[in-house]
């Protein structure tokens, strides 16, 4: 696959986007080169039917080389999934649980990182504490705190996001794996309010597990996702989700000759045995795609890109009565900015509007969150802040003649 060119700023990769979008933390437009990809793979199994099957085989490997040296890590250390709660399920699944055993997350976590790790309390007597509330505005103790005493009572694993989705804060992930390590827990963690817009390198940081998905910040489609294990942590895993591709030459029945039909094959290291069945080609063949730009941009240069326009749009927003609830430490923040509407307004209202008006935003649990990424501009940042203001006249207008 040829290697794309780009350029922050740049919006050639979405060049049918008819909206100034600010929604890549819950799902990104489809970009040229991705759609490119998805079509190659149709065509391929149209054309060619089963004999397409080994060639998008040795694409997967080839983007599970690509995604480790993304993520600073080995090939071998690395499990596809699809995508992000799968991953977690899967993992947690795997994992061997004494009775008793506590799993801690934080309030305000998005579900996906949450469900899964309460769905283990019946199955294997676990205990699944839920802390406060980071504040962002508390910095690193909004997190550090609160986690230290619960790990002084004894904890098994932590299960954080990298990036809380409403709020933006940036966990200091290597601080807080030095905290666990010290305790003697385990920490898991939920990056795709990370990965695409985040340096993010799985070695330096000490994490234990990762899972993330690429539909968001990754610039690809749902149905893809990655699970990283810590080699260490790998040994342990057992194959409680483990299917027909879990086993070494488990494929070798379809096409060698009798005798190869067994049920006695060894399952492959973990964390390869996560990946128990057929994939979704065309989601993992988008997903090469979308690295592409996001490997030739570098995340330190994206997140510069990305802070810069968040700079001056909260500025306006600022100006114009919003509470910002980006952490003040610029170490902390991430490609979210969420902030929370005047009193007089709701933010369901105001992401509505500015939708009708063009712009594209999230409204999660009743804040009003602008998640731009490398394509965006600041020059577009004038529009924005136009349709901000006509729909704060309306919406103000309207309340005013009830």
């Amino acid at each position: 696959m040829p290697k794309a060119t780009v350029a922050l700023g740049d919006t050639s990769l979405v060049p049918e986007l008819d909206s100034i979008y600010l929604a890549y933390a819950g799902v990104s437009p489809v970009t040229q080169p991705v759609r490119a990809a998805v079509e190659a793979v149709l065509t391929d199994f149209a054309r060619r039917g089963r004999a397409a099957i080994l060639e998008w085989i040795k694409q997967r490997e080839r983007l599970r080389e690509q995604f480790a040296a993304f993520l600073g890590t080995q090939p071998s250390q690395l499990a596809f999934t699809t995508g992000t709660t799968r991953g977690i399920m899967d993992l947690g699944l795997s994992l061997k649980w004494e009775p008793g055993d506590v799993i801690v997350v934080f309030d305000g976590e998005f579900p996906a990182n949450v469900t899964p790790w309460q769905s283990l309390q019946q199955l294997y007597a676990v205990r699944v504490e839920i802390l406060p509330r980071p504040d962002p505005s508390n910095g690193e103790d909004a997190l550090l705190g609160p986690l230290e005493s619960a790990l002084r009572k004894g904890v098994r694993l932590v299960a954080l996001s990298a990036v809380q989705f409403q709020t933006g804060l940036r966990a200091p992930l290597r601080k807080i794996a030095e905290l666990c390590h010290h305790f003697g827990a385990e920490l898991s963690v939920d990056a795709i309010q990370a990965c695409g817009v985040l340096p993010l390198d799985v070695t330096e940081t000490q994490l234990d597990y990762l899972v993330t998905g690429g539909h968001k910040w990754m610039m690809g489609m749902d149905g893809a996702g990655v699970i990283y294990v810590h080699p260490e942590r790998a040994r342990a895993l057992k194959p409680s989700t483990a299917g027909w591709l879990s086993v070494k030459d488990g494929t070798r029945f379809l096409f060698e000759g009798p005798g190869e039909l067994r049920y006695d094959r060894e399952l492959v290291s973990a964390p390869r045995f996560l990946e128990s069945g057929s994939s979704g080609t065309a989601a993992f063949a988008a997903l090469e795609a979308a690295l592409l730009p996001i490997q030739e941009l570098g995340t330190k240069a994206i997140f510069a890109h990305v802070s810069s326009y968040e700079d001056e749009l909260e500025r306006g927003l600022l100006d114009r009565g919003f509470r910002s609830l980006r952490a003040r430490d610029p170490e902390l923040r991430s490609g979210i900015l969420s902030v929370e509407p005047p009193a007089d307004l709701r933010a369901s209202g105001l992401n509505d509007g500015l939708f009708q008006r063009g712009v594209v935003t999230t409204n999660p649990d009743g804040l009003l969150r602008f998640a731009p990424h490398f394509p965006n501009h600041v020059r577009e940042i004038p529009n924005v802040m136009g349709a901000l203001d006509e729909t704060m006249r309306e919406l103000r207008a309207l309340r005013s003649s009830r």
